[in-house]
This record gives C-alpha cells, sequence and structure tokens, in this order.
C-alpha cells in the first residue's frame, strides 16, 4: 500500500510537470547521463553530459555505489541522448527528483524507484553509474520490461501472420522473423498469441496450437522463437486466407476464452497485391474491434500504400521495417496505440508483475515491479490519448512477505502468486529478467 501511495505521488508529479512544460525544439540541457557521469577527456575536463556525481556504497542498495540525493538518466545506444524529445523528457521529468528523495525520506525500506519514458530515457533513483556491455553498448531499454509493457497497455489477443512467400528470402526473412521475436517480447501473462505463417496456403508455426490462443508466458514464447526460427519461404503469398483464419480465431475467443480485452493481428509482409478489402468488411467493419497492425519487409516500397491501407482501415499502425537496426523501435509504436483508450479514460491500473530475478544491479533478488502508467493532461492532447512513460518502484519478494501478516495486500490472488514463484524456485519455473 506505501508503494502503491509513493506511485501515484510519482504519476501525478510527473503529469504536472508535462502539464506545464512547454516544448521547445532548440533547448539546451545539460542532465547527469548514467553512461557519461565522472567521465575526463584527455584535458582533464568533464565530457559532455558527464559532469561531477557523487557516488557513495550503500548497503540498502546492494552495496553499490549511489546518490540518494539524484536521479540520473540512462539512454539506449540506439537512442541518440540530445534529440530534443529526450531533452525536453529529462527537462520535464526533472521535478521527479524531489518526490523520489522525499519517498525515500518517508520510507526508508523503498529500493529503487524509476521513471521510463515513451521517448526512451530512463530516469533511477537513487542515481548510479551505468556500465555498458564489452562492445560499449546499453542495450537495456525501459520500453522493453515487463513493468513497462504491462502498465502501458491492457491484457491483449495478438495473432502474428508473416508472409514465408518466395519474395520474403534472405535478409527480409530474417528481418521478419526478429520482428516476430521483438512482438513476443513485448507480451507477458496475462496476453494470449499465436503465430501464423502464410504463401499459398496457411499453416501454424505449432500445428498443436490450431485455431486457438494461447496464453504468452516465458515457454510459449521461447517455443514460438524456437519455431520461427525454422521458418522457410517457398510459393505465393496469399494474405487473404491468413487474415480470414485469424479473424475467425480472434472472434471464437472472444466468446470467452482469450484476454478479453484488447485484439490485434500483427501482418509482417514485403507486399500485398490480393484484393483483401473484402474480408475486412466481413470480418472487422463496421465496428473494427480488431485492430490490424502492418510491418512492411525490406527496401522495395511498391506495396507500401496497399500495407498502409490495411492499417489505416482497422484502427492499427504502418511501419516499414527496411533493416534489422529498425525492428525495435518499430515494433514499440504498437503499444502506444493499445494504451491509447487507457489514456483517453485515465485508467491508471496500477499493475504488480510476476516475480523476476533482479540482473541488471546485479542483486539477484527476488523481487516484483510495482507500475503505473502517466498520462498527457494537455488539453490539446487529450483525446489523443497521449501516454508519457511509467512510472514504478521494485519490492524485494522478502520485503512483501515480511510486511503481508500485518497488512492486507490490495490483491490477495498476487500476493499468493508472489508466493507459489517462490515456494516453486527449485522447480522449472522460469526467473524474469528486469
Amino acid at each position: 500500500e506505501t508503494s502503491c501511495r509513493f506511485l501515484k505521488r510519482l504519476a501525478e508529479s510527473a503529469e504536472d510537470a508535462d502539464l506545464y512544460h512547454e516544448f521547445n525544439s532548440t533547448l539546451e540541457f545539460d542532465y547527469y547521463n548514467a553512461l557519461l557521469i565522472n567521465t575526463m577527456d584527455s584535458n582533464g575536463n568533464y565530457v559532455e553530459l558527464g559532469q561531477e556525481f557523487p557516488l557513495e556504497k550503500n548497503e540498502h542498495f546492494n552495496k553499490l555505489p549511489v546518490n540518494t540525493q539524484m536521479s540520473s538518466i540512462q539512454v539506449p545506444t540506439n537512442v541518440y541522448n540530445k534529440d530534443s524529445e529526450i531533452l525536453n523528457g529529462v527537462y520535464m521529468s526533472e521535478a521527479l527528483n524531489d518526490i523520489f528523495v522525499d519517498n525515500f525520506e518517508k520510507d526508508p525500506t523503498l529500493t529503487w524507484q524509476y521513471f521510463g519514458s515513451a521517448t526512451g530515457f530512463f530516469r533511477l533513483y537513487p542515481g548510479i553509474q551505468w556500465t555498458p556491455d564489452e562492445n560499449g553498448v546499453v542495450a537495456f531499454d525501459a520500453r522493453n520490461r515487463n513493468w513497462y509493457i504491462q502498465a502501458a497497455t491492457s491484457p491483449k489477443d495478438i495473432i502474428i501472420v508473416v508472409d514465408i512467400s518466395g519474395s520474403m528470402k534472405g535478409l527480409r526473412l530474417t528481418i521478419a522473423k526478429h520482428t516476430i521475436n521483438t512482438i513476443l517480447e513485448t507480451l507477458g501473462e496475462n496476453d494470449f498469441v499465436n503465430v501464423i505463417a502464410y504463401s499459398d496456403y496457411v499453416s501454424y508455426v505449432e500445428p498443436c496450437f490450431k485455431g486457438t490462443l494461447v496464453q504468452a508466458d516465458l515457454d510459449n514464447r521461447e517455443h514460438f522463437k524456437l519455431l520461427v526460427e525454422q521458418l522457410q519461404v517457398k510459393g505465393e503469398g496469399k494474405v487473404k486466407k491468413a487474415m480470414k483464419e485469424s479473424f475467425r480465431v480472434l472472434n471464437e475467443v472472444s466468446m470467452g476464452q482469450g484476454s478479453l480485452c484488447n485484439q490485434a493481428i500483427m501482418l509482417i509482409t514485403d507486399g500485398a497485391m490480393e484484393d483483401f478489402q473484402e474480408v475486412f468488411e466481413e470480418f472487422n467493419w463496421p465496428e473494427r474491434r480488431v485492430r490490424v497492425f502492418t510491418y512492411l519487409i525490406g527496401r522495395e516500397l511498391t506495396f507500401a500504400e496497399n500495407v498502409k491501407w490495411i492499417a489505416c482501415n482497422n484502427k492499427g499502425y504502418y511501419t516499414h521495417i527496411s533493416t534489422l537496426a529498425d525492428v525495435q523501435e518499430n515494433v514499440m509504436e504498437y503499444l502506444h496505440v493499445l494504451s491509447r483508450p487507457m489514456v483517453i479514460n485515465h485508467d491508471h491500473d496500477i499493475i504488480w508483475t510476476e516475480a523476476y530475478m533482479d540482473t541488471v544491479v546485479g542483486s539477484l533478488l527476488m523481487m516484483t515491479s510495482v507500475a503505473m502508467p502517466v498520462f498527457s493532461k494537455k488539453e490539446e492532447t487529450l483525446s489523443h490519448g497521449i501516454l508519457l512513460g511509467v512510472v514504478g518502484t521494485d519490492v524485494p519478494l522478502r520485503e512483501l512477505m515480511r510486511l503481508a501478516p500485518r497488512y492486507k495486500v490490495s490483491n490477495l490472488n498476487i500476493y499468493l502468486g508472489l508466493l507459489v514463484h517462490v515456494e516453486l524456485k527449485g522447480s522449472e519455473t522460469p526467473l524474469k529478467h528486469h
């Protein structure tokens, strides 16, 4: 309950800060970049964004050197750290520093508090120095994490439809497979999924899952990835049959199975030539209950208009993926679209993730994250449903278990589920990464 109260303070503070912040495309702002802090050049001067940032080892934070007076900002390598969107977001969210510190002073049992921005930066309190991997890359992207995805969207039913016709050979198929894997990584235990491949005919990548959806837990996601890796191209791409099959399955599960929430088809193809309009007329219009997201693979844009039309006429989103490097950023767009109804309704639902092993800061403790979405309250964007990001805090399981006998946990099922994770730690229960 304390964690939830502190989270609400963070979310309100971030929303208010955004409300009164006016975007400035020429903003210049030196912030504490977690990768660059305390770094000097050969002349003994601090590098850009690398100013002095006092750090002290702290017992409570796993003996890591931290700064309990300030948060630091982590930006993934594939995001430009001085992009105007990043600078404005970081500047706006400076307001969270005081709330972080105040929360921690009020409750010294609190651990990490953070804000993952929809633009890509991650504000972490207490501030730490971030270490890149052996290649100098910072791959961590808060937007890919379970706590962010679960807080940003409602549970969803997803069918991934991939074109494996002859034209998808070589790099296109490699990109398509990576796109599928990236979509799978955005799903969690509250979501349901299946993967269909098509060329001359339609086939389920896992025949045992034919005509249904399965829970997108870690085991099933990894199983799908192994099967997707084995896909090979052949024949002509006939998308109509694959779309009909997808709508049929989604219609059936909407009668009682599945997540009973958002439904979407993810179409991955290098182009659609058939007359596919009648499929949507029969299965999805006028309600457009199922959103269709399209991913055009490869450099060729001949069929771009067709693929774009499918998404735009079915409340989805169209993206063009020409290289492997484009995949991550483009896949994440669908989450923002699915979050819109929640944002417009201002559903500040608090979520608790399943238990995972905290590997990011090396504590190797069993944790759960509590997270909450942050929305734009600006009058001009209210009807657009703009998600600013997600605030969260980590709760060690031992802390939750210590408090549980004395306090009512707001959702008993969550508490029992977490206990089951702990009890099964010797079994095959997969541990989740941060």
